[in-house]
Order: structure tokens, then sequence, then C-alpha cells
């Protein structure tokens, strides 16, 4: 696992404007509902053998079927998601 290096922790502070705590919260917890999001997409990708964007090569009678909701419940605080079926 790769840590943000100083200089792109920086930009990220430049880009987002923080002007509190509670935006920095509100960040990390975008960014953990992003991290998860992608997790599952990927995990999904792995067991069907094939991308999303990719039908010509899949091989399998497996398809994807959209999504479901779901809320997390997380150190972030309750994070809704949207899970791949």
């Amino acid at each position: 696992m790769s840590t943000l290096t100083k200089e792109q922790i920086k930009e990220i502070i430049r880009g987002n404007n923080f002007q509190s705590v509670s935006d920095v919260s509100s960040y990390l917890k975008d960014i953990f509902k992003d991290l998860i999001q992608e997790l599952l997409e990927a995990e999904l990708e792995v067991k069907l053998g094939y991308s999303k964007d990719d039908a010509e090569n899949k091989n399998t009678d497996n398809c994807r079927n959209g999504y479901t909701p779901k809320t997390l419940k997380s150190e972030f605080g309750e994070v809704k998601i949207q899970v791949p079926i």
C-alpha cells in the first residue's frame, strides 16, 4: 500500500480550498466512498472476466445487472454506495 506524498497532499489542499476540519472530514468521506465503489467494480470485473465497457470479450453467461443501493456504517458515518450486481 502506498501513501500520498507531501506534494500530493498539498495539491489536494490547494485544489479543494478547505476552510475547516469539517471540510476535510467531508472530503475523506467522499474519497472513502469512491474507493469502496471502485473496489466493488474491480471485484465484479474479476469475477465476470471482462470489464464494464468490454462486452466484446465477454466469455460467460453472467452479466452485469445494474446496481443496488447500500448504506455502509463507517468511521466517517453512514456512506451510501451503489453495489454492482
